[in-house]
Parts: C-alpha cells; structure tokens; sequence
C-alpha cells in the first residue's frame, strides 16, 4: 500500500504487476480507483456551468452518455483533465484526478460525492463476460456509454470508460456495498490490480496522467489533445491563450519513444538528438507486453517519427527511437456492446 493524492492505495497484489498487467491485457483486472473524484452538478444551470467552464462540447453527447475534456487556466495549460459522466437530464457526475477534487468544485460549483462511493474499474478484453455473471445490464454498457443498473440490489452507476487502453466500464457503488461488490467480480474472475499495473497499461496505451503530460505549464495542443478544444462552442477558460498557442504553434509535442532493453527512462530525463538537447521525458517504464522500454516525451515540434534519439538516464545515453503511439493497440475480445 502506498500514498497517492492523500489516499492509501494498494501498489500490487500478491501476484504483483506484472501478472496485474497480463491479466488486463489478455483477460480481466479490476482496479480500486475510488480515488478518483465525483463532483455532482444538478439543476437548471449545470450544462451551462460546463460548458463555459470545461474546453469539449456537451453538445456533442445526450443524457447517456460520457465525456472526456479539460479544465484550463488562464494561460491555457490543464489545470486537471476529466471525464463528465451525463447521468440524466440536468445531472452531471464530473470525475477529476484524485488531488483536485476541490479545485474543479471552485470551477464549477456542485458539491463532492466523493465520500459516498467507490469505484471500481473492470478492465480487459474478457471484462464483458465477468462482469455478466454479476450484472448482465452492467455488461451491456457501451463505451462512452453512462447507465444507472442495479447490481445485486445495490443501485449502482455504470460508464464505459476506463484508463488502460482496454475495454471496460467503470463502476460507481455505494460505499457500504463496494465490497461485497468487489468479492463478487473476483469470484466471477476478475484480477484485483494495482496502481502499478495501472500506470504501465496506461503508458503502453500512451495516456496522459496529470502532472506529467498534462498540468502546469502544459496545453492540450502540446500534449496531442486538440481533439479535446472545441474553438466553435464560445467562450471557456484559457480559450484565449490557446488559440494564441494554435496560430503560431506550440514549441514542443509529445511523442512516443521506443528503447532497447529493460533499464528504464524517467520523468525529467533529458532526451539529445544529434548531441543537443532536444527535449525532456514525462514518463517512461519497461513495457511488459514490448518486452522492451518505452517512454513519453515532450521534443521539439520538427522531431519526426523514426528519428534517433538518446535519453541521458544518469549519465549514461540510452539509444532510443521516436515511434507512433499507442505502444500497444487494444486486444481483440468481446467488445462493447
């Protein structure tokens, strides 16, 4: 167990991560991410309180349906990024990252139903069938997709989202039943997982994490998120800025390395191309599906795929090779429904 964003949260399992990532790559994990935030905004205003507030557009989903944007500054780097679950007419679960529950409730307003809950996340290629055997309506929920179903009589929120690259949903249930709930997905055979296994899925899957491809300093165009900023949908947050980013372009993108071997780069390595700086690793591992390193990092914007590159770690240069991204495309399953 470690601290993670003032939580206690379990690293591994006894199987530790490597097993913990197989399993969500061929098979089932479930991940305890109760850390996560839930911000409930309800009411005659609350569409319209996201949508000045957050740079996606609500208008492009229903009731229903989930949503992934970001919450800027004025500057235009991302203060947090999160997934909006559209529950019901007028009713908004908003989900930040775990430390900023309080500032995305400064932004929006609404009140933190974070207490209440937990979260539980069934990710992998088998997860659909897992998840039958304990409820067969949570395992009909499509991805991007939001219901509320009841599970095994506890009402429950179900959405198809998740964070390791995998098909999934994730499961929001009352506190007092979370456990009986979890029990019951590792019996049907899901593999309890830990943040470790969280975060090389994720990496494999080159998604950001807040405070290393995504924060202070740090736009969604820099990131490779414009897919995220809706220019035609009016006035939000940090618009200004961004579009200021997008005519003459950012000064650094993010893009994938590939690394020979299992020593691993690190947030703040530097990268050297031709024996000059040209950039700074966000975040880097040994990808257990590559059987090789990888890492993410933000390069000069001329940087080009297939380009050499070395990564000092520790004064010793890694040769490395800057590749597309995702490093490993979703396994082939069950799908969604």
């Amino acid at each position: 167990m470690v601290g993670f964003g003032g939580w206690e949260m379990p690293l591994a399992y006894q199987g530790g991560t490597l097993a913990e990532h197989a399993a969500c790559r061929n098979a089932t994990a479930m991940f305890d991410v109760s850390h996560l935030g839930t911000v409930r905004v309800e009411g005659a205003g609350a569409f319209a309180a996201l949508q000045s507030a957050f740079t996606n557009d609500l208008r492009k989903i229903s009731p229903g349906r989930a949503q992934y944007t970001h919450l800027l500054d004025d500057d235009g780097s991302v203060l947090d990024d999160i997934i909006v679950w559209w529950t019901a007419d007028e009713v908004f679960d908003v989900m930040p990252n775990a430390s900023n529950t309080d500032r995305v409730v400064s932004a929006i307003g609404g009140h933190d139903t974070t207490p209440t809950r937990a979260v539980i996340a069934v990710q992998g290629p088998g997860c659909r069938r897992v998840v039958a055997d304990v409820s067969s309506q949570a395992a009909t929920v499509g991805r991007f997709a939001v219901a509320r179903v009841e599970i095994m009589g506890v009402p429950c929120t179900v959405a198809g989202t998740g964070y390791t690259g995998e098909d999934g949903v994730e499961i929001a249930v009352p506190s007092s039943g979370a456990a009986e709930i979890w029990d019951a997905l590792a019996s049907a055979g899901a593999t309890p997982a830990g943040l470790g296994a969280r975060d090389t899925l994720r990496l494999e899957a080159a998604l950001p994490l807040h405070g290393r491809e995504l924060g202070e300093g740090i736009t969604p165009l820099q990131a490779g998120l414009s897919w995220v900023v809706a220019w035609d949908k009016g006035v939000f947050r940090g618009r200004d800025a961004l579009m200021a980013e997008r005519l003459r372009g950012p000064h650094r993108l993010l893009r994938g390395l590939r690394i020979d071997g299992r020593r691993p780069a690190r947030d703040g390595n530097h990268v050297l191309s031709g024996g000059r700086s040209s950039g700074t690793v966000t975040s880097g591992n040994f990808s257990p599906t590559l059987g090789h390193c990888i890492a993410l990092a933000f390069l000069a914007p001329h940087t080009r795929m297939g380009d050499p590159v070395e990564v000092d770690v520790r004064g010793t240069l890694l040769p490395a090779e800057v590749c597309a991204t995702p490093f490993v495309r979703k396994s082939r399953g069950s799908g969604s429904a």
